[in-house]
């Protein structure tokens, strides 16, 4: 229980605030709508008009939360900030897409209750005009407006017209159209199987959040839902006068004709804060995105990964970082994810990158990468980069035991760690609080391992040099392979080196017993608090997060870790 609180303790509490928070305004808001001022109001929609109105307050404040998550330089900023006091609250910021998908999703649900709603509520407007019966207090309430059209209740004023009409000749009906139509396809756009496959469907539809923002805010700017006026309220009590409606307005009457406004609109007070930062992000990603960048060395490797080796002035960088980048002759817009896989103590930066759609095909081309001769210097393309941002690897070496999970191209974060044990605990001999490092990568074929078997066989040899082979151990696993293969490499298992790496260590097949590696490793670290990192697909995620939670027993805890960007 102790190590659940650890791990999940804390999302949990915001998680439960988050929610508490939606509850108290829909409960609050609903409320306010069964007051006085909207008596005649709900004469005409009866408990539509609450459950139209409450849904929108929760939108104004979940549309408040839904940009903060995606400030990647405001998140960077609060987790180095926050790092020194608390490393529990700065893990919290690296579920911060987890939290944008959860507020997206209240934002589809709050915005479907407000629709319906809605078409209820025109359908009662539009049956008020239609029944036309003067001695109907809907129908009355209705006419009221018809000269000055000032004060009027019901928005749809003749019985000639429509709801559609009404939906298309006004501004909140233009503007809530325009807002769906926006959230359906960023929504939709946003699932697993598009964005993999197609990114860059997902990436441009995203961006119509602009005119989601946009429709937002001018959403309630003709206030088409009104009450009744504060003075009005004075001089006609809707108790008393709703059962004298042929007395209004008449000389010594005590009930006068009913006044009505709409709210004036709230929404840009909830979300001009938010739409601020994000825009000083934007402006911040520009500037960055216009220092220049050199490439100074392009490396194909053999599993169709595409390594470029970078310089900016002034560019720092910490393990297990990442940065965005564009490459302008590919796409202007487009800006892709990618971990550095160099170390902090390199002369440069790098990222490896897997060639597996079109912008990365069309990177990959335009670094001559299809190409058998080497491409001149001032003919590669220029890139743009914005980063470094932090990821949960940064905490890699204030763990005294570390497990690092890789599957596949995955294991990029982890380069730059073993390439940073490599010049603080072997070149340069420096002190380090991590003891002990557990390296695991999975990978389904062959060809996978290739560009990365260079590193290790360094760390290998380097560590056997001096003396330190205990510090790391590592277990590279073949997840998918034929028979033919296994039957090959099992002739050459007795042999000094892998036939497959090159390494002193064997490759294994299938997939590890999780069970057992966590049993290992907790009984010979006693009392110890041991990392738990991986980057690697979701279902791998759930198990060892799974393998945390039972195998932290006694003194042993394992605090689980994942990538997310």
């Amino acid at each position: 229980m102790g190590n659940f609180a650890a791990n999940e303790g804390l999302s949990i509490f915001v998680i439960l605030v988050w929610l508490g928070i939606n509850a108290f305004l829909f409960v609050h808001f609903y409320m306010a709508f069964l007051l006085e001022r909207w008596f005649y109001t709900r004469v005409l929609l009866g408990q539509a008009l609450s459950w139209a109105r409450a849904p929108a307050a929760c939108l104004n404040f979940n549309c408040m939360l839904i940009l903060l998550p995606v400030c990647r330089n405001l998140l960077s900023f609060l987790r180095g900030t926050i790092q020194c006091c608390s490393r529990t609250a700065a893990r919290q910021l690296d579920r911060n897409i987890t939290f944008h998908k959860l507020v997206a999703y209240m934002i589809a649900f709050h915005t479907a209750v407000h629709i319906i709603a809605h078409l209820f509520n025109f359908e009662y407007f539009m049956d008020a005009q239609l029944n036309r019966n003067s001695s109907l207090l809907p129908f009355v309430l209705s006419e009221i407006g018809s000269g000055d059209n000032a004060s009027f209740l019901n928005p749809i004023r003749t019985n000639n017209t429509s709801p559609t009409i009404v939906l298309f000749t006004t501004i909140a009906g233009l503007t809530g159209v325009a807002i769906t139509l926006a959230l359906i396809l960023i929504i939709t756009s946003s699932m697993e199987v598009i964005r993999r496959s197609y990114f860059e469907v997902f990436w441009y539809t995203h961006h119509l959040f602009v005119i989601f923002f946009i429709g937002l805010v001018f959403h309630g700017a003709g206030r088409i839902v009104r009450g009744q006026t504060l003075p009005s309220l004075q001089t006609n009590d809707p108790e008393v006068c709703s059962t004298r409606v042929e007395e209004w307005g008449n000389n010594g009457s005590s009930c006068a004709v009913p006044k009505f406004a709409g709210n004036p609109p709230q929404t840009w007070k909830w979300v001009l804060g938010p739409m601020i930062l994000y825009v000083c992000e934007r402006i911040v990603r520009f500037y960055r995105s216009h220092q220049k960048v050199v490439i100074t060395k392009v490396v194909m490797h053999p599993s169709k990964t595409l390594e470029l080796q970078m310089k900016r002035k002034g560019f720092h960088m910490e393990v297990g970082q990442y940065v965005f980048i564009q490459c302008p002759s590919v796409s202007r817009l487009e800006w892709h994810p990618f971990t550095l896989t160099s170390a902090p103590e390199e002369d440069y930066f790098s990222a490896h990158i897997r060639i597996v759609g079109d912008w990365t095909q069309a990177l990959y081309e335009a670094c001559a990468g299809d190409q058998t001769e080497p491409q001149d210097a001032w003919k590669l393309p220029k890139i743009a980069i914005d980063g470094p941002f932090g990821t949960a690897s940064e905490d890699v070496f204030r763990y005294e035991v570390v497990m690092l999970v890789g599957a596949g191209i995955g294991v990029t974060p982890f380069a730059s760690i073993l390439k940073s044990v490599w010049y603080k605990r072997i070149q340069n001999n420096q002190d380090v609080f991590t003891k002990k490092i557990y390296f695991y990568w999975l990978c389904p074929e062959t060809e996978a391992f290739e560009w990365f078997a260079d590193l290790l066989q360094s760390l290998e040899a380097q560590m056997t040099e001096k003396g330190v082979m205990d510090f790391l151990s590592y277990n590279i696993y073949l997840t998918r392979w034929k028979e033919k293969e296994a039957a090959h490499f099992r002739v050459h298992h007795e042999a000094e080196n892998d036939p497959i790496t090159g390494l002193k260590q064997k490759t294994l097949y299938g997939k590890p017993n999780w069970d057992n590696e966590f049993s290992n490793v907790a009984a010979k670290h006693p009392g110890t608090k041991v990392g738990v990192f991986l980057c690697g697909p979701p279902q791998l995620g759930k198990s060892l997060e799974k393998q945390s939670l039972s195998h932290s027993e006694g003194d042993v805890k394992f605090i689980f870790n994942k990538e997310n960007f």
